[in-house]
């Protein structure tokens, strides 16, 4: 997300609780399965709060969010700082960050073309990986 300046929360208990779920998994996640997780580990933290935690962690870019295939949100601890995308396989859910400079230039030629700014812009790549390709 190109021009965004980050932003700084106050790190609440609920907050705190989530990010560390989510570092202890590589793979993406949905609200249900970290709202599962937390109950287990006995965090009382609501369904609703996690929803709104990480949308706020989405904003802020602290975790990454892509959307399966029927829609739903899903999120994982972001492994690099810096804007990128991810190439996601359709199989075993394995993500890999990637950066593309044309993608970049593409999204603001786009954007300047029909007058907007301040652009933010996702792009998910999916696939297989080479070990699900090869169980096929």
């Amino acid at each position: 997300m190109t021009g965004q300046l980050p932003t700084t929360r106050r790190p609440t208990r609920q907050r705190t609780a989530i990010a560390e779920a989510l570092s202890h998994s590589p793979e993406f996640r949905s609200a249900q399965e970290i709202h599962a997780r937390l109950a287990e580990g006995g965090a009382g933290v609501g369904l609703a709060t996690v929803y709104r935690n990480l949308q706020a962690m989405a904003a802020d870019g602290e975790v990454d969010v892509i959307r399966t295939e029927d829609g739903e949100a899903v999120y994982r601890a972001c492994a690099t700082e810096d804007h990128h995308h991810h190439v996601v396989c359709r199989g075993c859910g394995l993500a890999v960050e990637v950066t593309g400079d044309s993608v970049e230039r593409w999204a603001e030629a786009v954007a300047a073309e029909h007058g907007f700014v301040q652009v933010r812009h996702t792009v998910e790549v999916e696939g297989l990986c080479g070990d699900c390709a090869r169980r096929r």
